[in-house]
């Protein structure tokens, strides 16, 4: 698993909690959050919507395409399914 570099906000119900609970928190969440953040779940919750050529862009290899390309093209917005 990927030490991902995150800013995270931690709530917890209870005052203050130990370095080991906060510690044991973050790893709980680095976990949940490396199964869900990739490319398989970002183009099932998403689609690409391509205004020039009138088109919304489902498929995930040609989302990941478009969405890897180095220049920002005009009118091509990724949208929220939700």
């Amino acid at each position: 698993m990927n030490d991902a570099n995150r800013d995270l906000l931690v709530l917890s119900k209870s005052d203050e909690l130990s370095p080991e609970e906060l510690e044991h928190e973050l790893l709980l969440l680095n976990t949940l959050l490396y199964h869900t953040e990739n490319w398989e779940t970002f183009c099932i919750a998403n689609e690409v919507l391509d205004v020039n050529r009138h088109k919304v862009i489902r498929n995930p290899e040609k989302m990941q395409r478009i969405l890897r390309e180095k220049k920002d093209k005009p009118f091509v917005f990724t949208c929220n399914k939700n």
